[in-house]
Order: structure tokens, then C-alpha cells, then sequence
């Protein structure tokens, strides 16, 4: 593997770089003995145990430099900027009818839903493409304007009194 390094630093990038050295954030700091290490011709591997951190993370910020330059020492939500949805909208009034049968139409023997059944059920009924979980579902409900706590009202349920069954 080629080793990665950053640009040359300017002037004014090495002064905001060594100021950094004095920061109260051990984010910035932690970047910055990173930057500075790289420039001194340091190999990710021998920065990454002399810091005691990955060798990747330092690989991501050598990278994030050379691509954002002096931004890379500032912190952002590592939080995807969108989730992905794994049951389509127009699958959603398809998901409301599922739910709103019982389990046991389906050859299951439970009288409740639950939101891993339901996402195992979602996937045989081919409302997804792929396996998806629990978690999907309640994303789905929610994109409906219905919690999971709220949906346990209106699902079907079936109770058995003596030998009959009874839908409530």
C-alpha cells in the first residue's frame, strides 16, 4: 500500500495547525498532532501508535485535509444525513393492511404483532426487496403518522375463548 500524506502546508495553514497544538478540544489537538506529523513525512502507522489511535482514523484525516483543507479541525455530526427508508411509500397502505390482520393468517402461532415478525412478514409478503428489521417498521408507522406503541390499538388481534376464536 502507497503511504498517504498531506500537501504542503502554507504558512498561514501551519500557524492555524501548531495553534491548534493549544486547544482545549482534544478533537482539534488530536488532528492537529496528526497534520503536523504527516508533514513531517510520518507514516500513518507509526502516527497512528505514537497517539495511540487507529491507523485509519489517521488515514480519514490526512484525507479529509487534503480534500477539505483546515475544516477537517472542525467537529461534525457523524450522523448520516438521511436513513435509508427499506419499505417504499407506496408499500405503506400494504403495511397497514398486514398489520391490521392477525399473525395467524399468516400460518403463525401468535395472536400479537411484533415488530420483528412484522419485518419477517414484510419480506415473505414482498413488501421489501431484502430481509429488513424491526426497526424499518417502526420508521414505516411513523412515515404513516402512527407510532408502534399507538398501532397496538388498531392491530387484529385474536383471542381464543374455549374452542372458538374471537377477533377483537
Amino acid at each position: 500500500m502507497q503511504p498517504i500524506f498531506i500537501r504542503p502546508l502554507t504558512e498561514s495553514e501551519r500557524a492555524h495547525i501548531e495553534a491548534g497544538l493549544r486547544s482545549c478540544s482534544a478533537f482539534v489537538l488530536r488532528r492537529c498532532q496528526i497534520l503536523l506529523a504527516s508533514a513531517r513525512g510520518t507514516r500513518a502507522i507509526a502516527i497512528a501508535q505514537h497517539l495511540g489511535c487507529d491507523d485509519q482514523t489517521v488515514r480519514n484525516v490526512i484525507k479529509g485535509f487534503n480534500e477539505q483543507g483546515l475544516d477537517v479541525l472542525k467537529k461534525t455530526s457523524c450522523r448520516p444525513h438521511r436513513l435509508r427508508t427499506s419499505i417504499p411509500d407506496e408499500n405503506l397502505p400494504a403495511l397497514r393492511d398486514l398489520l391490521h390482520r392477525s399473525p395467524r393468517d399468516f400460518g403463525i402461532q401468535r395472536n400479537l404483532w411484533s415488530l420483528p415478525l412484522a419485518a419477517q412478514m414484510c419480506f415473505s409478503q414482498g413488501l421489501v426487496a431484502a430481509p429488513t428489521t424491526g426497526a424499518s417498521v417502526r420508521r414505516a408507522l411513523k412515515r404513516l403518522g402512527v407510532s408502534w406503541k399507538r398501532a397496538k390499538h388498531w392491530i387484529t388481534s385474536v383471542r381464543r375463548v374455549g374452542a372458538y376464536e374471537i377477533s377483537v
